[in-house]
């Protein structure tokens, strides 16, 4: 009997030892983030979620809304919505979360005819968003009837108003399904257009853009400026988890591009210091297609 014994718990133990990397791997893991929607050469939405590499996926962009405009979603060389081309982007977009990936429609972008006039206007819009892509009902939904899971606010212009536009779409998801906010800043703190969104505390993801911004992007003569920032932006924000904004090419930015050893060997051991980690955001799936930079870092993230 104690020989049946030792013999369980020699297995026993053998069993915890195999799995205990696993679980310690999973309780730091970190996943990816793609924007899609901006270059027709990058493949359809559903190739982009079949390839494994992303968990979440922004759909760029809403580039017009606000200010009494109807909304108008820009998705480049993919579609055209004023034609109702665009419907069939739905479908790629149930594929995606029948994959359990999070699909979430990005509003403003750099481009664009955005803003907010007044919290009246910051409403409106809310409205629109949950009836035309969220849980609401439309008869001229842009990308047909799938419901997306949230709002992400690359905002780059417009007034005070979009702390208002947050909190209106969180109220929604008290009638069902949960409405996720992103938000994708710049990495100087605070950000002058949405911090006050930020400040409500409704955010479930930052994606921090720590490109086009040499004061605080992550170079290897100057390690200091990006941790810097970085742990400004986790201290003082409170959201879900936090993520490394890059380009995920030399082409895709002005400036912030990480070699993928660096990111490695570098950033990662260090952003994965804080709770509030979250991954990596890579713009965007175009240029991430050309230089393979989520297939060079996915098993570090």
């Amino acid at each position: 009997m104690a020989a049946l014994f030792t013999k369980f718990c020699s297995q026993a133990l053998t069993i915890f030892l195999l799995l205990l990397p696993a679980l310690f791997s999973q309780s730091y893991a970190g996943v990816i983030v793609v924007y899609w929607g901006q270059n027709g050469g990058e493949g359809s939405l559903t190739d982009t979620c079949n390839t494994g590499k992303y968990q979440i996926v922004n759909i760029g962009f809403l580039s017009k809304f606000g200010n009494g405009q109807r909304p108008e979603i820009n998705l480049a060389g993919h579609c055209n919505p004023a034609s109702n081309g665009c419907q069939g982007v739905g479908a790629d977009i149930k594929n995606c979360q029948s994959k359990g990936i999070k699909v979430l429609l990005s509003i403003g972008g750099g481009a664009g005819n955005y803003g907010l006039s007044s919290d009246a206007d910051a409403n409106s819009v809310a409205d629109y968003l949950w009836n035309n892509f969220l849980g609401g009902q439309s008869n001229s939904r842009p990308l047909g009837n799938a419901v997306l899971d949230g709002i992400d606010f690359d905002i780059e212009k417009g007034g005070p108003y979009y702390a208002t536009l947050a909190r209106s779409l969180s109220d929604y998801s008290k009638r069902g399904k949960k409405v996720y906010l992103s938000a994708a800043p710049q990495c100087p703190f605070p950000d002058q257009y949405l911090n006050g969104a930020l400040s409500t505390g409704l955010f479930d993801y930052v994606w921090v853009q720590f490109y086009n911004n040499p004061q605080c992007e992550f170079t290897t003569s100057n390690p200091n400026a990006f941790k810097n920032s970085w742990n400004k932006w986790t201290s003082s924000i409170k959201a879900g988890q936090f993520f490394v904004g890059l380009p995920a090419s030399g082409q895709a930015a002005g400036s912030g591009f990480v070699n993928p050893n660096d990111l490695k060997n570098q950033v990662l051991p260090f952003v994965k210091g804080s709770p509030k980690y979250g991954g990596v955001m890579l713009y965007d799936k175009f240029n991430d297609d050309r230089s393979g930079y989520s297939s060079q870092i996915r098993g570090s993230v």
